[in-house]
């Protein structure tokens, strides 16, 4: 595919929206990362084009796009993980505004990053940045809120959804590791998984079967795992899991699958690619993650936007 290149250098103007609350932050210092980028991008293009705009509180999302939009910024760069990428994104789409969009990995879970093989060392950020190499970028929607990554429904967005903001800083994607375990004690200790999913695809007649769905817009899951081969940021193709086993000892194997990379290999997994997918479940209100973040709930409508976001990586 031919690569399209803009000159960064040209940029009016430029911010870099920090989220200071993102990731486990107690050993090194991610502001430390980001003034260094700044620092770089001053020689490369002049203070006068380039501001730092800090996420202290999530509320201010909605002041800092605004200004963004006002300003008309050419370039965003987002120092944060995939949650806040999202975030920005969304709001940035919902007024229709369309700037070229870059990452700097400093949060919890990097998925968007990772895919896009995007370095956390300031040099090698911006050397590969300054190249200005652009990259389309699908996103998916869920219930009309913005997803990038992943989208899951069941055991994996039960677990998101109990995890608090002061459990991702002190325990970084521990936490996700001891809440998970929790929730095996608690829903299947004297008992199966008692929640049924059912899915349908671009409009079939079929409705499938399954106790959880993890939907990927992304190769990866869960910050490592490289679950759907032939996903990619920059395709317009869901990639749908849909486990259907309810035991303890499914739910065991599954964990294993994914740690394995391995999901084609379990009779009771089965991957689909669909470009709409519909889910409905046996109780109300069920929680569904998106990129990290429990977002909404089921019943769940999956569509992709049509046009791809500008992405520089």
């Amino acid at each position: 595919m031919p690569q399209n290149r803009v000159k960064v250098e040209e940029f009016n103007k430029i911010v870099i929206v920090f989220n200071r609350n993102s990731g486990k932050q107690l050993f090194t210092s991610v502001m430390a990362r980001v003034n260094e980028i700044y620092k770089h991008l001053k020689d490369l293009v002049g203070s006068k084009c380039i501001e730092i705009c800090n996420i202290e509180r999530f509320i201010q999302v909605d002041s800092i796009v605004e200004k963004i939009v006002d300003e008309k910024a050419d370039w965003v760069i987002i120092a944060g993980g995939d949650g806040t990428i999202r975030a920005v994104i969304e709001k940035l789409n919902n007024k229709d505004f369309h700037p070229y969009i870059s990452v700097f990995p400093a949060g919890t879970v990097n998925l968007v990053a990772k895919e896009l093989l995007v370095s956390n060392e300031p040099v090698k950020w911006i050397k590969r940045m300054a190249k200005g190499i652009e990259v389309p970028v699908y996103v998916g929607r869920a219930n009309g809120n913005l997803f990038l990554t992943v989208a899951g429904i069941g055991f994996d967005s039960l677990v998101v959804d109990n995890v608090t903001e002061l459990d991702k800083k002190l325990f970084n994607k521990m936490a996700y590791v001891m809440q998970g375990t929790d929730m095996i004690r608690k829903e299947m200790i004297f008992k199966n998984w008692q929640y049924r999913f059912q899915v349908r695809f671009d409009d079939e007649d079929i409705w499938h079967e399954a106790s959880s769905v993890i939907v990927g817009k992304s190769r990866y899951y869960a910050g490592r795992y490289n679950l759907f081969n032939q996903a990619s940021l920059s395709e317009p193709i869901l990639h749908a899991a849909l486990f259907t086993g309810h035991s303890r000892a499914d739910f065991l194997c599954y964990a294993a699958c994914i740690a394995m990379e391995a999901l084609q290999s379990e009779d009771t997994i089965t991957i689909y690619q669909a470009k709409k997918i519909e889910i409905k479940c046996n109780v109300d209100n069920f929680a569904v993650e998106l990129d990290g973040d429990a977002v909404t709930t089921a019943p769940l409508l999956i569509e992709l936007e049509e046009e791809p976001i500008k992405f520089l990586a």
